[in-house]
């Protein structure tokens, strides 16, 4: 063996080596990213799905916000069932030569059209309405929860509560849904009546 071929397999042999070395190097860390168990760190979680189902003030809220839908449904059929029974007399004027001039078919007609266009305003203004109602519903149930949730781990001492919506899995016994939502109600019922 001459001198240039151990240079070679000595310099093959320490590259190999080095890569060994960095590739075991690189997988080092994910090893250590391993789960850790925290001991003495006290959780629990709420099911907030079946918190809201079974809530009473979201339930009377979501009662009051279907009401109010489907008032303004009917408002706004009614007035556009009205409004398309007029359209369709004020077309049989036009077919029967009814109106004394052409300038005033088309005023009828701007007329319809202008009163389309404000039941078309109504619309939005109540979906605007209702929308705002919703989400001011919304954080209404979010602080009250929030703030009952507060005050019950003032006397449990939980270090974290979170919602079952985030978890991939959770033990059973860390569910503390039931006691919230008899709290919650026990406080709605209080103010109720």
């Amino acid at each position: 063996m001459n001198f240039k071929s151990v240079t070679s397999f000595v310099l093959s042999s320490v590259m190999v080596l080095g890569f060994t070395q960095c590739s075991q190097q690189a997988a080092a860390p994910q090893q250590a990213q391993a789960p850790v168990a925290v001991s003495g760190l006290k959780i629990a979680y709420i099911d907030v799905d079946s918190l809201l189902a079974n809530y009473a003030f979201y339930q009377d809220l979501a009662e009051e916000m279907t009401r109010k839908e489907e008032n303004y449904r009917l408002a706004l059929t009614e007035e556009n069932n009205k409004l398309q029974k007029e359209y369709a007399e004020h077309l049989k004027k036009i077919q029967n030569n009814v109106y004394s001039s052409s300038e005033r078919a088309q005023s009828e007609e701007n007329r319809f059209q202008k009163r389309n266009q404000a039941l078309m305003e109504k619309s939005d203004k109540y979906s605007q309405e209702l929308l705002a109602e919703s989400n001011a519903n919304s954080q209404k149930i979010s602080e009250t929860v929030d703030n009952y949730v507060k005050e019950y781990n003032k006397t449990h001492g939980f270090n974290l509560i979170i919602s079952k919506a985030s978890l991939l899995y959770a033990d059973e016994a860390l569910n503390i849904t039931a006691e919230i939502l008899e709290g919650l109600n026990a406080a709605y019922n209080r103010t109720d009546q």
